[in-house]
């Protein structure tokens, strides 16, 4: 018995139909979006790459070890046992990545005040601000209220450093080390008075893509 192309051609196109529409659900379904919230401490890690946690850690980490070195010390000694003001200098960013170093200093910056060990002063950017809003002061301000020029105080040690990257790739692996370097330096002498670093390494599979 022969089948008629008449007959066959619509239960055909009936089953491509619905084909179509199985393929359109799962890619829709698949293309869904779901946003939770999580603690802004909590450890995370999707893509490999240099992240907030990552900045809060290596912070954490490098400055409570930095506190307990023999600088600390012996500046409380040469400053009859005030606590040394430090000013922040360049953190660069000598990495693969795009990364905002702004976070990595104010982290920084959070674990060294918290400390009570140490006092921060703005850096040249923030004090030029500063400056012209007490010249703006003068000729507008009560002259009770208005600041004076002259009386800033001066740091005793910079805190400078950078963030370097190597990535190794072969097909769906990669490892990213990260080395994260720190000094601090005595702005009178410009001797270095601490030298401290980090590394991480991470490993990314990609899994295989499946249907």
């Amino acid at each position: 018995m022969k089948t008629s192309y008449s007959t066959l051609l619509p239960k055909l196109g009936i089953f491509a139909s619905a084909l179509i529409f199985m393929f359109a659900t799962a890619f829709l379904t698949g293309c869904g979006k779901s946003v939770k919230r999580i603690a802004s401490d909590s450890t995370t890690d999707l893509s490999g790459n240099w992240n907030d946690t990552d900045s809060r850690l290596v912070a954490e980490e490098m400055l409570n070890d930095c506190l307990t070195k023999p600088w600390y010390q012996n500046s409380l000694r040469a400053k009859s046992g005030a606590i040394p003001v430090i000013v922040i200098g360049q953190i660069r960013n000598l990495s693969s990545e795009h990364l905002n170093t702004n976070t990595f200093i104010n982290d920084i910056q959070r674990v060294l005040i918290n400390s009570g060990k140490v006092e921060f002063v703005a850096n040249s950017e923030e004090r030029q601000q500063l400056r012209n809003e007490i010249n703006d002061q003068k000729g507008n301000a009560t002259d009770e209220t208005a600041k004076e020029r002259g009386q800033e105080t001066g740091a005793d040690i910079m805190l400078t450093g950078s963030i370097n990257s190597i990535v190794d790739q072969s097909g769906g692996e990669t490892v990213k080390f990260y080395q994260i370097d720190l000094e601090l330096m005595d702005l009178q002498s410009h001797k270095k008075l601490w030298i401290g670093n980090k590394k991480i390494k991470k490993y990314i599979e990609k899994s295989a893509l499946k249907l």
